[in-house]
């Protein structure tokens, strides 16, 4: 692969978004790409906005992904992928989990949280999969794995082998955890 393939993943603090990076950057760590990968944690901490970088071809020179070079958006609520929508490029995709998490404003009260974000999204031409990733995730164990259902569903975008991806979250997933994680790739991978 010549050409250099960005993702984003997009999140709210404590949904597992630095996870899903380490499971993708060690899975194509594995698969011999040069891989660069850029965490920026925001609010994390109180529930704000968490993106990360995912970036891998032959040769990356940077982890930053600009407006309009993105390739995928991974976004675990339906309000961050619109937050970050304006990196996709053209003929992009955005897998976005259909959850609505109130940021602060609506919290407040200050603010209503948009009811059409996924129909604007497609109006502007996104290639928008979306998915309600919160029921596979309780399904498996936890509401918390909604992280690696989004992975599951993602896989089948990337063409990379599944087996591949059961090898890198075997590196990177606590063995403890192992189980609930497994069930819950195969239910977005199903999906």
């Amino acid at each position: 692969m010549s050409k250099t393939t960005s993702i984003m993943i997009v999140g709210v603090g404590g949904q597992g978004s630095l996870l899903a990076s380490r499971l993708l950057g060690t899975l194509l760590t594995d698969e011999g790409y040069d891989v660069k990968v850029s965490e920026v944690h925001g609010m994390s901490q109180r529930g704000g906005s968490v993106v990360t970088y995912v970036r891998f071809g032959e040769k990356v020179y940077s982890p930053i992904v600009t407006d309009g070079e993105c390739d995928y958006i991974i976004s675990f609520e339906k309000l961050e992928a619109a937050r970050y929508a304006s990196c996709l490029k053209k003929g992009g995709k955005i897998i976005v989990n259909t959850q609505e998490i109130d940021p602060m404003p609506v919290i407040t009260g200050n603010a209503a949280y948009p009811s059409d974000i996924l129909e604007q999204l497609k109006q502007q031409g996104a290639d928008v999969d979306d998915f309600d990733a919160l029921t596979p995730a309780e399904t498996a164990g936890s509401a918390k794995a909604v992280n690696i259902v989004l992975m599951g569903r993602f896989a089948a975008c990337l063409g990379i082998e599944k087996e591949k991806w059961l090898c890198a979250m075997r590196k990177v997933i606590k063995p403890k955890f192992m189980e609930m994680n497994l069930k819950a790739f195969e239910l977005g991978y199903q999906s």
